[in-house]
C-alpha cells in the first residue's frame, strides 16, 4: 500500500508567472494593494474559486492533500502582483474595446483619464470574474472611490475625481454616473449608459451609433413634407425660420415642445422640419432591446450622450413621450416625478443644450408650469381640418381612392396623418393580392379599426350635411332664421342659444348656418367632450373653442345643459369647474357659437347672460307641416298631399322637423307608398311623443 505524503509548505508556492491580460493585473491590484485578500482568503478555502484559478492559484483546489495554507496563499498574491506590475506596461484593454473608446473620445470629447475608466467600468461590467475580485472590496462609498480607482488603474487621484464629478465630461454625456445616494459594490457604483452599453463596446470594432443603440439611434425618415402642416401655418412660420438660425449659429438652449394627440403628426413634423433644414435627426429611445420600457432616469443620460456626442454635427434630436420624465409623479403618494427630483439639471439643461431639441408629449396636462415655462416654443399639433385632411389623403394614397373615397373618409374628425401613412402603407403592400377595387374599403376599414382602438369617434357621415328638404324659413322659432344669418354674415360673431323640444331643427339649423355663412362646422356633441377623468372635460372644452378659432369654425356644441348646468346645484368640484371653463371659453370666443338644449331649464343664469341670443324652437304650424310634407312626397317620388291628407296633418299638434326625416328614412327599408301613408306615420310618432300609444292602420 502506498502512502501519499503531505507536500511540504515549501514546495506549496508556484513561481510568479506572467498575466495573460489587463483584468489579472487589475484583480491582484484588488487584492494586494487595497487589501481584498482579507475577504477572498476565509476561513479554510477562497472566498471565489473562479477567481482563484483565473489568478493561477487552482492547485489550491485542485490537490486535496494540501492544506489550505492562508499566509503562503497571501505570499504568492504578492509574488504575482509584483510580477504583474513589472510587466504593466504591456497590458491593455481588448483592442476593439481601445478602438472604439477612441471613436467615442473624439465624439464626446473624452479625456485619457475618462477613456480609463469607462474601459474599466465595461470590462467590470461585462466580466464575471473580475466583478466577483472588485466584491472583495466590499461595499464602498462615493468619498473613497475616486482615490480607489486611482490605485486601481494607475492614475492620477485628481484627474479621477474630476472624471468622476457631477461637471465631468463621463456625467455630461451620460456614459457614466456615480451612485452616490448609497454605499455599495463597485459595479453597482459605476452606472453605464445602459445594460448593454458594456457588450456592444467590447465587441468588434463598430461606429460610434451602433454603440449607442437602445438609447440613442437615427430617426426614420420623413413620410410627410412641411406643406402637410398647413393647418399650423402660423406656427410654421416662425418655427422653421427659428430652427434654420439656431442651427446656422450654433444657439444653445434651443427647446421646442410639440404636444397634440396621439397620431397628429408630431414625430413626423420634426422629421419633416430637419429635412426641410439638412439637419439628422435622433430620437432618444424609449425602450430598451427586449421592448421593455426605459427608465425616465436612463433616457435623461441618453439625452445627455446625444447631446455630447452630436453637439459638432448638424443635428436635431427628439425626445418623445416626455411625460416618462416630466409626469412620471404621483400626486396622490406625493412621489414627485424625475424632472422634479432633477429640478436644477432639468433647467440648466433647457438652457444650455448645444442641439436643439423636440420635446414630443400627448398632452400639456400634469407637467409643471415652471418646466413649460423655459421651452422657447410651444406648439399644439391638432388633427387637420377637413380640407387638409382630404390633402394628406390624396397625397399617400390618391392613386387607390377616388375623390368620392377621399371626401367620404376624410369625414372622420379624428383623421390624423400617422393614421393615413401607416394604413397606406399596409395596403400598398398587398394591394396585388386584393380583388379589384377592394382598395378603397381596406383603406376606410382600416382606418375605422385604427380610430375605433384608440377610443376616438367614427365619422360615417358629413356632420355638416343638411337633412334632405330643410329650409330654416319652415322652422318655427321666435326669430327670423334666415334673417339672423344675413346679420351672422356680416359679423362672423355671435354667441346663441337655441333651445326647445327634440326633432325641432336646432341642430340642423346650426349646420345650415355654417353653410350659409361659407365656414366650416365643428360639431361636438356631450359624449364628445365628456371624460370620466377629472379635468378632462375641460381639456376638451378648451381644445373645442381653440379649433374653432384655429379653423374659422361655427362651433355647434349639442346637449350643451351638459355643461352649463346652474353652479348652485353642484354636488362635485368638477362639475363646478366644467361650467366655469365652459363660461370662461364662451366669454373669449369672438367666433360663432351655437349650443343647443332641450333642457333651457336649470341652466346657470351667468350662461344665459352670455348668449347674445336665445332661440326657442317649438312643433311646427299647419302651413309648415304642409309645405314640408310637399316636400318630402316630392323628395320620395310620391303624388302631392291631397285635402284630406292635409287636414289629417293640419291635427298633429306635436309635429316637428325630425318626426319628417324619421319617416324619410324608414322609407329606406320599409317603403311609404302614398302621402297618406306618410301622414300615418307621422301621426305614429306623434302618438309615440306623447305617450298614447301607436295610432291603428296600415300603410297604404
Amino acid at each position: 500500500m502506498t502512502v501519499r505524503q503531505r507536500k511540504s509548505p515549501a514546495s506549496r508556492a508556484n513561481p510568479a508567472s506572467r498575466p495573460d491580460n489587463i483584468a489579472q493585473l487589475w484583480m491582484l491590484r484588488i487584492l494586494v494593494p487595497l487589501g481584498g485578500h482579507k475577504l477572498f482568503l476565509a476561513r479554510g478555502g477562497f472566498a471565489d474559486d473562479a477567481v482563484a484559478r483565473a489568478l493561477g492559484l487552482g492547485a489550491w483546489l485542485d490537490d486535496e492533500l494540501r492544506d489550505f495554507d492562508a499566509a503562503l496563499i497571501r505570499t504568492e498574491l504578492r509574488d504575482l502582483h509584483r510580477a504583474a506590475e513589472a510587466c504593466s506596461a504591456d497590458l491593455a484593454p481588448p483592442p476593439a474595446l481601445r478602438a472604439n473608446m477612441a471613436r467615442l473620445a473624439g465624439l464626446a470629447g473624452l479625456s485619457e483619464t475618462d477613456c480609463r475608466v469607462v474601459e474599466f467600468a465595461a470590462m467590470l461590467h461585462q466580466d464575471r470574474v473580475l466583478d466577483d475580485c472588485a466584491d472583495t472590496l466590499g461595499n464602498l462609498n462615493s468619498g473613497k472611490l475616486a482615490d480607489l480607482l486611482a490605485q486601481l488603474l494607475g492614475l492620477e487621484a485628481a484627474a479621477v475625481r474630476a472624471s468622476l464629478g457631477p461637471h465631468g465630461v463621463l456625467a455630461r454625456s451620460g456614459l457614466l454616473s456615480v451612485d452616490r445616494g448609497n454605499n455599495g459594490y463597485l459595479r453597482g457604483k459605476l452606472d453605464l449608459l445602459s445594460s448593454s452599453f458594456a457588450d456592444h463596446i467590447l465587441a468588434s470594432e463598430t461606429d460610434p451609433l451602433a454603440l449607442l443603440r437602445e438609447t440613442i439611434s437615427p430617426s426614420a425618415p420623413a413620410r410627410l413634407v412641411l406643406a402637410d402642416y398647413a393647418h399650423i401655418g402660423e406656427a410654421l412660420a416662425i418655427l422653421r425660420p427659428y430652427l434654420e438660425q439656431a442651427t446656422a449659429t450654433a444657439q444653445v438652449g434651443v427647446n421646442i415642445f410639440l404636444h397634440g394627440a396621439p397620431g397628429t403628426g408630431k414625430s413626423e413634423l420634426a422629421r419633416a422640419l430637419a429635412a426641410e433644414l439638412g439637419c439628422e435627426l435622433f430620437d432618444v429611445a424609449s425602450e430598451d432591446a427586449d421592448g421593455d420600457p426605459v427608465t425616465g432616469e436612463r433616457r435623461l443620460r441618453a439625452y445627455r450622450a446625444a447631446q455630447s456626442f452630436f453637439c459638432q454635427r448638424r443635428a436635431l434630436i427628439v425626445f418623445d413621450e416626455v411625460e416618462d420624465v416630466f409626469a412620471d409623479g404621483d400626486g396622490m403618494s406625493g412621489r414627485k416625478s424625475t424632472a422634479q427630483r432633477r429640478k436644477a439639471w432639468i433647467n440648466r439643461t433647457l438652457e444650455q443644450n448645444k442641439v436643439p431639441t423636440f420635446w414630443l408629449s400627448n398632452t400639456v396636462g400634469g407637467i409643471d408650469p415652471a418646466f413649460m415655462r423655459r421651452f422657447d416654443l410651444v406648439v399644439e399639433l391638432p388633427v387637420p381640418p377637413r380640407a387638409q385632411r382630404e390633402r394628406i389623403l390624396r397625397d399617400a394614397c390618391g392613386d387607390l381612392l377616388g375623390d368620392d373615397a377621399v371626401r367620404r373618409i376624410a369625414e372622420s374628425d379624428a383623421l390624423a396623418p400617422a393614421v393615413v401613412s401607416r394604413v397606406a402603407s399596409v395596403v400598398r403592400r398587398i394591394e396585388d393580392r386584393l380583388t379589384p377595387g377592394a382598395a378603397p374599403r381596406a383603406l376606410a376599414w382600416l382606418i375605422d379599426q385604427s380610430l375605433e382602438a384608440q377610443g376616438l369617434p367614427l365619422r360615417t357621415h358629413d356632420a355638416s350635411r343638411l337633412p334632405a328638404g330643410y329650409d330654416a324659413a319652415l322652422l318655427n322659432a321666435d326669430t327670423d332664421l334666415p334673417l339672423l344669418a344675413e346679420g351672422l354674415a356680416s359679423t362672423r360673431s355671435g354667441r346663441l342659444c337655441l333651445y326647445g323640444r327634440p326633432g325641432t331643427g336646432k341642430t340642423a339649423y346650426g349646420r345650415w348656418l355654417a353653410e350659409r355663412l361659407g365656414m366650416p362646422l365643428l360639431l361636438y356633441s356631450a359624449s364628445d367632450l365628456m371624460s370620466k377623468w377629472v379635468g378632462e372635460s375641460e381639456q376638451n372644452i378648451a381644445a373645442a373653442f381653440r379649433r374653432a378659432e384655429r379653423e374659422n369654425a361655427v362651433l355647434l356644441i349639442d346637449e350643451v345643459d351638459s355643461f352649463l348646468q346652474d353652479r348652485t346645484q353642484a354636488r362635485q368640484p368638477w362639475e363646478l369647474s366644467m361650467v366655469n371653463e365652459m363660461l370662461t371659453r364662451m366669454e373669449s370666443f369672438s367666433g360663432v357659437f351655437v349650443a343647443s338644449t332641450n333642457l333651457m331649464e336649470g341652466l346657470d343664469p351667468a350662461a344665459l347672460r352670455r348668449f347674445d341670443l336665445k332661440i326657442r324652437f317649438d312643433y311646427l304650424l299647419p302651413d309648415q307641416a304642409a309645405a314640408l310634407l310637399e316636400r318630402f312626397c316630392m323628395h320620395l317620388g310620391l303624388a302631392a298631399p291631397g285635402a284630406a291628407d292635409l287636414w289629417q296633418l293640419h291635427a298633429l299638434r306635436t309635429l316637428a322637423p325630425g318626426d319628417f326625416a324619421t319617416v324619410a328614412r324608414q322609407h329606406r327599408f320599409r317603403p311609404v307608398a302614398s302621402p297618406a301613408a306618410f301622414v300615418l306615420a307621422l301621426q305614429n310618432e306623434c302618438a309615440v311623443k306623447e305617450k298614447s300609444g301607436p295610432a291603428i292602420g296600415f300603410l297604404a
